[in-house]
């Protein structure tokens, strides 16, 4: 950790995933000059260590204005619920009805922004990645999970809760080894108890990257995910998807677009031909590091004085 540099204003990202954290300070659109990668256990020790990450970097000079938090979830996200800045139903073992963002709160006393990983990660493409100067796009992640972050006319999509468009019901292939029924605890046979890494490895023994192309794997997967990015296309109309995750590679890509393409049927004109495709269905800009960086901007917008802490996303543009 460099311990040199004069002080200046910073904020914090938090990319709080099902694997891991990772814990940055940085300045908006730069690169973070300080990183750190924690395992995620079980909460108490995980959200200690990213906290004394961040009280480490206040300890060397930096003026630490804010922090954001990009979470897997779901979380409640209304400022006015009891349990605001909770994650809570999640099927992750130890870590449902966790106070994620009142732990950062009382232990640093600064502003803490939280929102969802997928939309938090779309914020980074948007702001610095493959969305700049969009107005409507959407942000999916394939990997332990699905998750779909959406922007549309340059604010994050939410509801009364958020959108969670990884559990969208899609018919089971007729491909499927028998006795496969999804792994989704609660819908089985959604998007993401069929087409997420955890479903992949339950399925096949094994993830994706492990077999080669003429794996019936790949297939199966791409027409899977197809259907999902034509729903979304057919529901949101964005103007471009940024799809990354674990999944969600540059092997697979060119397998999804096409299935992609003969699904959207020529409905859609500005995507009748595969070349087009190609440009509207991409990676994403920033790879793994969309999250963070988008956690970083949710931390600017938080320290802003006249935009309250629980607003940023819906205020974001």
């Amino acid at each position: 950790m460099n311990t040199n540099r004069a002080s200046r204003v910073s904020y914090g990202g938090v990319e709080a995933g099902g694997t891991k954290f990772i814990c940055a300070v940085g300045y908006g659109g730069d690169d973070p000059s300080e990183i750190a990668e924690i395992p995620t256990g079980q909460p108490v020790t995980t959200i200690r260590e990213a906290i004394q990450f961040f009280r480490s970097t206040r300890r060397a000079g930096d003026d630490l204005r804010a922090i954001g938090i990009g979470a897997f979830g779901p979380i409640e996200l209304n400022p006015d619920a009891s349990n605001y800045g909770h994650i809570t139903t999640t099927p992750k073992p130890g870590w449902q009805n966790v106070d994620i963002r009142g732990e950062f709160a009382r232990a640093l006393g600064l502003p803490i922004a939280i929102d969802t990983d997928v939309n938090v990660a779309a914020i980074g493409e948007l702001s610095w990645g493959a969305a700049r100067g969009l107005e409507h796009f959407l942000y999916v992640t394939v990997g332990t999970g699905v998750g779909v972050g959406a922007v549309v006319d340059g604010v994050v999509l939410k509801g009364a809760q958020h959108p969670e468009m990884g559990h969208m019901l899609i018919p089971m292939s007729p491909d499927e080894p028998s006795g496969f029924v999804g792994v989704c605890p609660f819908h089985g046979s959604c998007v993401e108890g069929l087409a997420s890494g955890a479903a992949i490895v339950e399925r096949w023994g094994g993830m994706l990257s492990q077999f080669p192309l003429e794996h019936p794997a790949w297939q199966l997967e791409a027409e899977y995910l197809a259907m999902l990015f034509a729903n979304l296309t057919f529901t949101l109309q964005p103007q471009r998807i940024v799809a990354g995750g674990g999944v969600m590679n540059p092997r697979i890509l060119p397998l999804v677009q096409e299935r992609l393409h003969s699904c959207l049927a020529g409905y859609r004109t500005t995507l009748s031909e595969l070349e087009e495709v190609k440009r509207y269905l991409i990676l994403p800009e920033l790879g793994d590091r969309a999250g963070v960086l988008g956690a970083l901007e949710l931390a600017r917008r938080a320290s802003v004085d006249d935009v309250p802490v629980g607003c940023e996303t819906r205020c974001f543009r």
